[in-house]
């Protein structure tokens, strides 16, 4: 039997500027997922969650908060970007140019801008993305740069995390009754 590892996320010197990664996972936000949201950030702006007060905005309907939008947004990238990073350094530039509403699909892709090795931490990076959002019509809905401190390929920290396991993992499906 080989083992094969699972995706890892990308280290350092993977990342190359001008490469852009299509995140693989959209997600359709819920009026659930905008009501515990706000309700967990305390955000008491109630056009998040007070359809009639909503009804007679603009938009006729609640928006999803939009911190809601960036937070999908970053855990969409985190599994091409930020899966070995270990801080962000910082956020710029985010700007939300569409509304989200409870329904919406949000797909996200972010495109390399730098990097440069640290010259504090050898066994790591700094890379800066751009990432954008799109709705399921093609809507940019949120954008913003990000940068952040990514681990070299073979850093310490990220060594042998897997435990070993007390009993080998075989293709004998006797072994799982036991």
């Amino acid at each position: 039997m080989t083992l094969k590892d699972g995706w890892n996320g990308r280290f350092y010197e993977d990342f190359q500027v001008g490469d852009v990664y299509r995140h693989p996972l959209g997600r359709t936000v819920t009026e659930t997922d905008n009501t515990w949201f706000t309700l967990l950030t305390m955000n008491t702006n109630q056009m998040h969650f007070n359809s009639e007060y909503a009804a007679k905005s603009e938009f006729g309907k609640p928006l999803v908060v939009s911190t809601l939008t960036v937070a999908i947004a970053v855990g969409q990238s985190v599994i091409d970007t930020t899966q070995n990073a270990f801080a962000n350094l910082g956020w710029e530039d985010i700007k939300l140019p569409h509304p989200v509403f409870a329904g919406d699909t949000l797909f996200s892709e972010s495109i390399v801008l730098e990097k440069r090795e640290s010259s504090s931490r050898p066994h790591a990076g700094i890379v800066t993305i751009r990432t954008r959002t799109l709705n399921q019509d093609g809507d940019e809905v949120c954008t913003f740069r990000r940068t952040f401190y990514v681990y070299k390929r073979g850093a310490e920290p990220l060594n042998d995390l897997f435990p070993e396991a007390k009993k080998p993992l075989t293709l004998d499906t006797e072994d799982e009754r036991a």
